[in-house]
Formats: structure tokens, sequence, C-alpha cells
């Protein structure tokens, strides 16, 4: 939802800006933007590490299989705690950004701009804390968003397959789909956390060279340099979503069937009872399977195979 609110947003502002150099909204998208796209970051950040923290809970939990599905009050606070999080770290974006206006030298027209400077008319103590945020805006951006995802979704995953690992060698090998479901729920987090690194590399590592190596960076490369770095979030909150509908199937196929029943009305004839029966059937399974977590009350299994 937050990638949609990126794309929906602040897409339309770069491009409307890069084409007929004023900026759309004014002062207003120049603070708006920035927060928006801060907190898109923390938003991903975070939800990967919570990610990572509930495979290694499936991992490591004793019975596993019979955990009941995790309640909605539960899944809603933790998306609370990730988004008022994300955004809490991002209000600094918002004192930090101002308007400006310069003369083209190509065109000889008023161009409007974003810069990073604090107003002055700020109290003088929030004043030298958004200062203070914007000295450490560069190694902050480095280690929270993008530093933290990674090396918290790669500990999470090699310390679950080592417990993956001792439980094979001193169990039995009979909860094979079980395990077909973690692999694939494991691969979906590590595909979304490489996309994640893939698209946050370029801003970090433009960031730190002209920092540090290219002082002199003219304008115009700079602007360059930020719009590039712009459009890799957009790619990446275009990219994401389908990313995670086509890897996570029961997520995926529940996406499908609501557009479907959209779609088609909902009518109540007695095809759409029968078809909702057996969707129903299928949500239930796939929540059993998405979450690790099966129903409280399972059917009867049939003897497969050799006993242990």
């Amino acid at each position: 939802f937050w990638d949609f609110l990126i794309l929906f947003f602040c897409l339309p502002v770069v491009i409307f800006n890069e084409i007929t150099k004023k900026r759309l909204l004014g002062d207003v998208s120049c603070r708006v933007v920035p927060f928006m796209e801060v907190s898109s970051l923390g938003v991903t950040t975070f939800s990967l590490c919570a990610l990572g923290i509930d495979r290694f809970h499936a991992a490591t939990s004793p019975q596993a299989s019979t955990r009941p599905i995790e309640q909605c009050q539960s899944i809603i606070a933790k998306l609370a705690v990730i988004w008022v999080g994300s955004m809490t770290l991002s209000v600094p974006e918002i004192l930090l950004w101002q308007l400006a206006q310069d003369t083209s030298p190509v065109s000889g027209g008023v161009t409007e701009y974003c810069t990073m400077k604090p107003s002055s008319n700020l109290p003088e103590s929030i004043y030298s804390l958004v200062l203070t945020y914007q000295n450490a805006r560069m190694w902050w951006y480095f280690g929270c968003y993008f530093c933290l995802p990674i090396l918290f979704t790669v500990s999470c995953q090699l310390v679950t397959r080592r417990v993956r690992g001792t439980e094979k060698k001193s169990e039995c090998r009979g909860g094979t789909k079980h395990s077909q479901c973690e692999g694939h729920l494991n691969c979906t987090i590590i595909a979304l956390t490489i996309i994640y690194g893939l698209c946050a590399t370029p801003e970090n590592v433009c960031n730190i060279v002209v920092a540090y190596m290219s002082p002199d960076v003219s304008k115009q490369t700079l602007d360059l340099l930020n719009l590039i770095n712009q459009f890799f979030l957009f790619f990446k909150c275009s990219v994401t979503p389908v990313l995670l509908l086509c890897l996570c199937r029961p997520l995926g196929q529940a996406f499908m069937d609501c557009c479907c029943c959209c779609c088609e009305g909902c009518g109540p004839d007695a095809s759409s009872s029968e078809s909702s029966a057996d969707s129903k059937l299928k949500t239930e399974m796939s929540s059993s399977i998405f979450f690790d977590k099966p129903r409280e009350t399972p059917p009867p299994l049939l003897a497969l195979g050799t006993p242990c």
C-alpha cells in the first residue's frame, strides 16, 4: 500500500517537475515527497526485519505445526508499529527541505527546485536538531535503511537454515509439504531483500562519493544523480508488489480471487455459491500455508507411506 502511495503521488510530481521545471503543489510537495520516500524506505526496512523474525520463530518453535493462526489484532499492531515508527523517523525531512527558484542558463526562465536547507524561522532547538540530522543524514541512510535490513535478513536466514539442518538430522523427514512451504517463504523474503538492496545501492554510493571524493560537483550533475536515485526508488515500489504476488502463491491467489469477485459483482447465484465454497476452502488452506499455522481442527490425515 505504501508503494502504491509513492507511485500515485511522488512519481507524477517528479515527472511534472522535470517536464515543466515547475514544482507541482509548490513548497508542500518539496516537503511531502522526501517525507514519503524516506518513510517508504523505513516501511520496507522494518517489514523485512519483521518477516525475518517471523521466519525465525517459525523455525525455532517447538510445536510449529500446532500453533494457532495469528490474530488480526496482532498483525495490525505490528503494522502500526512499522508505519508509525517509519513516519516518525522521517519527520525531519519535512523541516529539512524547502522550495527555491533559480534562472536556467539554457532557457533563461525561472525554474523551481527543492533544496536541502532548514528554514531560519524554526525555533533554535528544532533548528539545531534538523541541522544535526542533515549532517548525519548520509550515514543514517546507509546504516538504518541499507545495512540494517540486509544484515538482519541474512542473519535470520543463516540462523534459520542452521536450525532447520539440526532438526532434519534429529527428526523424521515426514513434513515434506511443510518444508517446501518454509523454503518458498524464505525465498520470497530473500528476493524482496535482493530487490531492495539493488535499488538502494546507487543512492548510498552516490552520497558517499559526492560527500568525500568529489566535493566540487556541479548542480546539474547532482540533480541528475538525485533523479536517477528517485527512479530507482520508483522501480523498487513497482516491482516489489508484483514480486510478492508472484512468489507468495497464497497471497497471489487471494488477490486474484478478490479481483475476480469484484469484476463479476459477486452475484448470489448457484455457481457463485459453489465457487465461494471452493474459494473458502482454498483460503483456509492458503492461510494455514502462509502463516505456517494450520487450522485448530485439522482434517484426519491419510496413512500414506511408512511410519518413522
